[in-house]
């Protein structure tokens, strides 16, 4: 049969609509060529993305490797300072201590003397009293007066001496006191950051006991210095030397004023005794006299 050729023929427009609809082989080709190409463009970033990575894990775990090396060293360094401290501390904690119970005994020493010179007081005082009862011209202002009276002055002295002494010693013996106090609460806190310390140098990247804790490096308003740190510990190391050599020049002091203090009563002592037999010799030879005009 005839075909239809006409404008108002449908064949030409159902073949159009399938040309339009089609890519030229060059388009697909070019199409094809440009899939290719970014799948080679994307594994070559890929490449070098894994190999960046690669280079970063290397470089960080590196980096992690010689941090923990570093911090491990300043750990170790840290460790030989607290030791350092702390023995520092245990050995002026020590010195003091057993300069303080020297000192406690000193003192010891000033209250038994304090005790006899209270029995020296009342003796001459009962002598002076108990003289005082003589009848008529024998109620005399005699020499043995005028050395009991010159004991009595001396004793009191003595007695105001030792007194002060004594409040001397018990002032030290308290600042002996906080001086060490101060030094066995930094010892302590040593003795924990030592402890502390060894723990943490004993941990490596397969321990087991390791814990998360938030902020642990976070510094606070508060945290000293390294520097700091060593000049408190030094400060107080300082005070506990002060005061035991303060200690130690107080007992010497101590042994001078009781070694002093004896002598002037001892010899006090004895010119009351001279005195007191001169008038017993006056007053024999006087009975002796009276006894011969009265025969």
């Amino acid at each position: 049969g005839t075909k239809n050729l006409g404008l108002h023929s449908t064949s030409g427009l159902s073949t159009a609509g399938f040309r339009t609809a089609k890519y030229i082989p060059e388009e697909w080709h070019q199409n094809n060529f440009s899939k290719y190409y970014q799948s080679f463009a994307d594994r070559d970033t890929a490449e070098n993305l894994r190999h960046e990575s690669k280079k970063l894990i290397s470089d960080t775990e590196k980096r992690t490797q010689d941090t923990q090396a570093e911090s491990t060293k300043r750990l170790g360094e840290r460790l030989q300072d607290i030791f350092f401290w702390k023995s520092e501390l245990k050995r002026e904690i020590e010195d003091l201590t057993a300069e303080t119970e020297l000192l406690r005994e000193q003192k010891r020493r000033l209250e038994v003397a304090l005790d006899a010179n209270e029995i020296a007081f009342f003796i001459t005082n009962d002598n002076l009293e108990n003289r005082e009862r003589r009848q008529g011209p024998d109620l005399v202002k005699d020499e043995v007066e005028d050395e009991l009276i010159r004991e009595l002055d001396l004793i009191q002295n003595v007695r105001g001496v030792l007194k002060r002494t004594l409040d001397q010693a018990i002032t030290q013996i308290r600042k002996n006191r906080d001086a060490k106090e101060l030094m066995e609460m930094d010892w302590s806190d040593k003795y924990e950051a030592y402890k502390i310390d060894v723990k943490g140098g004993g941990l490596n990247n397969q321990s087991t006991n390791i814990q998360y804790h938030p902020n642990s490096s976070k510094f606070e308003d508060n945290t000293s210095t390294p520097e700091s740190w060593a000049q408190f510990t030094h400060c107080n190391i300082y005070k506990g030397e002060q005061e035991r050599i303060n200690s130690i020049n107080l007992r010497s002091l101590i042994d001078n004023v009781l070694l002093e203090t004896s002598e002037d009563l001892r010899e006090q002592y004895d010119r009351v005794n001279a005195a007191f037999n001169r008038r017993l010799e006056e007053m024999s030879d006087a009975k002796a006299k009276l006894d011969h005009h009265l025969r």
